[in-house]
């Protein structure tokens, strides 16, 4: 406010009628008289106001231009404060006017704005004091001029200067690419300062429906709406629509406009008294409202203040469009940097495929246990896969059962060891035999209540030969398993079946190598057993002839005793020779070259008897007990009998050759689960387990002397185990606690 005194103080003269009607002690009826001629005719307006003594200040009188400007009467103004007729803070300005001018003692000059009837209105005065006799200030005149007219002007003017710096720095701000929310904040806090209104927001539509006020600056009374819920009941698309046009909302005063009742209460419920609403547009979309509200008194909106709030509303929306670029541009940054991350993050992944690779094909390579090379490659397999679980399982010779024979797990239970029934899972592994892999995702009770999710992969592992089994892995959550990592397990299961057929292979080769050389170690014995029991009939031979020559040669043939007794060692000796190569040449031979079979049915309850009764005077002089045990109500027995005689025969001579004396051997036959089962049993003998699995080993002997001194060729068991299979039987020995018992087993007719 600025305060003009004029250089002299006004004084009364007495001479001039004016002022002495105007005097403390003129008669107040011509005073009147004489104001009212002069009110009445002047145009300026006039207002006297008195000074009392306590310092206080009353109206007197208006004149008539003034009661026109003000809207008030003069005799209603009479005796008034200014805080009767003023609102609070106007009659706090206009006091201190007053109070200046009495305190200075001189006419003062300035510029007020006042409101009359909630219409804001600018003056321009000058307040003159008047003295009386004492020179004391009774009394202050004061002429007015209403200059809202210019000041609207300069207002205008002044709102185009701040309006062009507002947009120069909201574009500076642009430029600088500052974010979003602080433009706007700047925007609505310059905005209100500018239009010196209660508040200024901004509204912005969103495409989720949560719309909301993103800036807001305010000094109402209640309080600020940002962070608030704020929906306006009666916001219909017929609003969007005429917003998206462009159009605009001018309300000077919610009780005037002709708004509907909805829209004035939900006005009214925020304390708005007039309002002002701006579109603001990107792309042709709604994108939001800029809003400057008064809320104490209504106001007449000016068209500056409108082309303010227009321009500021096209800078937000180039703010709005850079903002999206910007995040467009950030997006883009950053979907860039992940897939950078990402094409890292593979590239390390297949590097450390690759290396797993190498690492198991060195494996293969260089170990042909195949359990240290998938025991070493699983674990490694799972963590490098992230996955829970990873197992191998193997089919059996038939692929009907499915066991795991390799296992890694983080958790229990374990499962190695366990086995599957094929066909009990057909929708697993009918597309696992066909050689396809399988992905799938389930639901599994968990060892809690809850349920979890796992994913799991399984890839056959096959050859050229067929299906082997197949690589499992199991993550315990939804995370399917990507191409480079099914690429990895294809390998990974490609390279077990090269381990598990190279194992394999191997131990096959191995096996063929021991049996060879058990072969060639059979083969040694059998040629050093032939060569002595060769050697025998042989020397006895050749001793035999070297004394008939002898006997010749002395010309003892006189003695006609001894040359029977050479013939009958020859003879004997030569027949035994020619046994041993019979049963060589039918131990050696193929079975498809032996002697046909001739197939009879046989009564065993019959034809057994005679056989083991030929045996009856050899286990008396032996002083053995010798029985026969036949079932009652056997089958027949188809058979060669040829081939079940000497089988028969064997044996007997077997079981009496090393049986003691006084002890007892038992010939029983009987049906068992419809095999025909003949056993040869004796006690007295316990045969070793060791020596068990040798004794039908062509020249094999359980002792190097036989109890009775019984000859043989050495061949008698291998050539009853042979003759045995020929005709579709088997043979055991089981011996312990000091007995032994050979069984036969023949399939029933």
């Amino acid at each position: 406010m600025n305060i003009n005194q004029s250089e002299s103080t006004v004084e009364l003269k007495p001479l001039s009628p004016p002022y002495f009607l105007f005097g403390k002690d003129a008669d107040k009826t011509s005073s009147e008289q004489f104001l009212l001629s002069i009110y009445d005719s002047g145009q300026a307006s006039i207002f006297v106001v008195d000074v009392l003594e306590d310092g206080d200040f009353r109206y007197v009188a208006l004149n008539p231009t003034h009661e026109r400007w003000v809207g008030m009467r003069s005799d209603e103004l009479k005796g008034k404060r200014p805080e009767d007729i003023l609102s609070p803070m106007d009659a706090v300005r206009v006091r201190q006017h007053y109070s200046d001018c009495v305190r200075f003692g001189k006419t003062i000059s300035y510029e007020q704005c006042l409101q009359f009837q909630g219409v804001p209105t600018w003056w321009s005065t000058t307040l003159t004091p008047l003295r009386d006799a004492n020179s004391k200030i009774y009394r202050l005149i004061g002429t007015s001029s209403n200059i809202t007219p210019a000041k609207q002007v300069e207002r205008g003017g002044r709102l185009q200067d701040q309006r062009a710096q507002l947009v120069e720095a909201i574009a500076q701000k642009i430029c600088q690419s500052q974010d979003l929310e602080t433009i706007l904040q700047q925007i609505v806090k310059e905005v209100r300062n500018i239009l010196d209104s209660d508040r200024v927001l901004v509204y912005r539509f969103l495409a989720n429906g949560n719309d909301a006020i993103v800036a807001e600056a305010t000094i109402a009374a209640s309080g600020p709406l940002l962070d608030k819920n704020i929906t306006d009941p009666c916001f219909s698309n017929k609003n969007r629509e005429r917003y998206k046009r462009g159009g605009i909302q001018v309300i000077e005063d919610i009780y005037a406009a002709g708004l509907h009742p909805c829209q004035i209460d939900f006005l009214a419920s925020l304390q708005v008294r007039a309002n002002l609403v701006v579109p603001i547009l990107l792309q042709q979309e709604l994108w939001g409202l800029l809003i400057a509200q008064h809320c104490g008194k209504p106001h007449q909106w000016q068209d500056t203040e409108i082309d303010l709030l227009k321009h500021l509303a096209a800078q937000i929306t180039i703010a709005a469009q850079q903002a999206e670029l910007q995040q467009q541009v950030q997006q883009i940054k950053a979907e860039m940097e992940l897939q950078s991350q990402q094409y890292t993050a593979q590239l390390q992944k297949l590097q450390e495929f690759q290396a797993i690779g190498r690492r198991i094909t060195e494996k293969i390579r260089d170990n042909f246990d195949t359990n240290q090379v998938l025991e070493a490659v699983i674990p490694e397999l799972a963590q490098l896969l992230k996955s829970d679980r990873c197992h191998i399982e193997l089919y059996d010779s038939d692929c009907t059962l499915a066991t795991i024979v390799y296992e890694y797990s983080n958790s229990s239970p374990l499962c190695q060891g366990l086995t599957k029934r094929v066909a009990d899972f057909p929708e697993v592994y009918q597309r696992l035999l066909q050689k396809q892999p399988l992905h799938s995702v389930e639901i599994m009770q968990g060892w809690q209540p809850e349920l979890r999710v796992i994913t799991q992969i399984a890839y056959p592992i096959f050859d050229d030969q067929g299906v082997i089994g197949n690589l499992w892995l199991i993550r315990a959550r939804q995370q399917p398993f990507d191409e480079l990592e099914n690429g990895l397990v294809q390998q990974i299961a490609d390279e077990c079946a090269i381990a598990i057929r190279r194992s394999k292979l191997h131990e096959t080769i191995q096996t063929q190598v021991k049996e060879l050389e058990t072969i060639e170690r059979l083969k040694s014995e059998f040629l050093r057993a032939l060569a002595q029991e060769l050697r025998t009939p042989i020397t006895s031979i050749s001793l035999a002839a070297q004394t008939l020559e002898s006997a010749i040669a002395i010309e003892r043939l006189s003695d006609k005793d001894i040359v029977p007794q050479l013939l009958q060692i020859l003879h004997s000796e030569c027949g035994r020779g020619n046994n041993l190569i019979n049963d060589l040449l039918t131990l050696t031979h193929q079975d498809d070259l032996l002697d046909p079979q001739t197939l009879i049915a046989i009564d065993l309850e019959t034809w057994l008897v005679p056989i083991v009764e030929s045996f009856r005077e050899v286990t008396a002089c032996q002083r053995q007990q010798l029985k026969l045990e036949i079932e009652t109500a056997l089958p027949p027995l188809e058979t060669d009998i040829t081939e079940l005689e000497r089988i028969v025969t064997e044996l007997l001579s077997h079981v009496c050759k090393y049986t003691p004396a006084g002890e007892t051997i038992t010939v029983s036959a009987q049906l068992i689960a419809d095999m025909v089962q003949i056993c040869f049993h004796n006690s007295g003998l316990e045969i070793p387990a060791q020596q068990q699995a040798r004794i039908f080993e062509p020249f094999y002997h359980l002792a190097k002397n036989d109890p009775w001194k019984h000859s043989g060729t050495g061949l008698e068991l291998a050539l009853v185990q042979k003759m045995v299979r020929h005709l579709g039987g088997s043979i055991q020995v089981e011996s312990v606690a000091g007995q032994t018992t050979f069984i036969v087993k023949f399939p029933r007719v």
